[in-house]
């Protein structure tokens, strides 16, 4: 009898979900399956913990995840390269540099792309994703205010959980900065737009208004209803025609799916967003499966967050090895409602949970406690045992 000809998984992203899927295979490899990564990085960040790292409070390394590392350990080839197109035909992802990686099942998990669509946002602006981006801006701008001083005016675009948690890392950091440097700390101005009425428009009133006095007293000023309408050199301009000066301009608004999604003919969501069910199979092709932000679940609106993608990690990785295996597949069905620990940059945070919100301190240690938790499971692995060592 014939041995069963090997199989490819490919992976396209180094997200919260596909470390969750590499760490598993890691631990159960599938029999006959040849795996790859396909990621433009070798460190992914953990979301939960960047704000905290722009803060100050933890270091490089204790935010990102060794792609390669992780790679290693679940037999896995890593390609360092972005995919720019997929052929379903051909069952191949084009990878630049790399050319084409055949597939006989397909995993998407390559998180969102800033929808920088505002006029002279381009070349102006720095997205909280991708995030290597930021942080290689971030320690510039550390650097310069180090070596140079003066006054600094930031503004922080977008008032969702990302923007409010940007704003407040980036003062509590600077200002220490400041005065480590023997400078007044005051020369540093903080500008929060919120497009609509309030920000946080997807939590609580209690928890907005927490938020907006913790804003106010930290001396952050809240313009509402002023999305921005251009970009200029020197800061910006918003709907009404009011002026703001800024120095670094900091964009956290709504993002949508990379502009390559649309000519592979898999179904997308306005925002360019793969449309998936239940299996966190594509609706348009069951070979290929998407998790994470890049994922649209028909028929539940979920929040752009690490939440959600660490909770579709473990029923990709099951679904991922059953459809290999000719297996009915398992259905995942979100919670209606997530707890969000939102930190303010100096050790507090706010519990978000429906309609309660409570913070304090001890807020900060317990998301503390979480995230280290969930990091640790990708420190310090085994190395690859022979069974899942990768193969040519």
């Amino acid at each position: 009898m014939m041995p069963p000809s090997r199989r490819d998984l490919v992976l396209i992203g180094g997200g919260h979900s596909h470390a969750l899927v590499l760490r598993q295979l890691g631990d159960r490899p599938i029999p006959g399956v040849r795996l790859t990564l396909v990621s433009g990085t070798t460190h992914t960040p953990y979301s939960g913990m960047l704000p905290g790292y722009i803060a100050g409070h933890y270091r490089f390394d204790d935010v990102h995840i060794d792609l390669v590392a992780l790679a290693r350990f679940a037999g896995a080839r890593f390609v360092g390269g972005e995919a720019v197109a997929i052929d379903r035909a051909a069952r191949t992802v084009r990878v630049s540099g790399h050319g084409d990686i055949g597939y006989d099942r397909l995993s998407i998990n390559v998180g969102s792309t800033p929808q920088v669509d505002v006029s002279g946002a381009a070349d102006r602006v720095v997205p909280l994703k991708p995030i290597h981006r930021l942080n290689d801006r971030w320690l510039a701008l550390i650097g310069r205010i180090r070596e140079q001083g003066g006054s600094l005016r930031i503004a922080v675009v977008g008032a969702g959980a990302g923007g409010v948690e940007m704003a407040l890392s980036m003062q509590y950091r600077l200002r220490d900065v400041l005065r480590q440097a023997g400078q007044d700390p005051d020369r540093l101005r903080v500008d929060l737009f919120a497009a609509g009425p309030a920000v946080l428009p997807s939590h609580a009133r209690s928890v907005r208004h927490r938020i907006e006095s913790i804003l106010s007293a930290r001396g952050i000023d809240i313009h509402h209803g002023a999305p921005v309408a251009e970009v200029r050199p020197d800061g910006l301009v918003t709907g009404d025609g009011r002026r703001f000066d800024a120095d670094e301009i900091i964009w956290a608004t709504r993002a949508g799916g990379a502009a390559w999604l649309k000519a592979t003919g898999l179904a997308l969501d306005p925002d360019g967003f793969i449309r998936v069910g239940e299996t966190l199979q594509t609706v348009a092709d069951p070979d290929i499966f998407a998790a994470g932000d890049i994922a649209s679940m028909v028929g539940y609106r979920l929040e752009k967050s690490g939440v959600v993608a660490v909770r579709q990690g473990p029923p990709l990785a099951e679904n991922l090895r059953r459809s290999l295996a000719g297996r009915p597949l398992i259905r995942y069905r979100p919670q209606s409602r997530w707890l969000a620990l939102i930190g303010t940059g100096d050790r507090y945070a706010i519990a978000s949970y429906g309609r309660l919100g409570i913070g304090g301190r001890w807020v900060w240690h317990w998301k503390d406690r979480i995230d280290r938790r969930f990091m640790n499971r990708f420190a310090a692995l085994p190395p690859a045992s022979p069974a899942t060592a990768p193969s040519a």
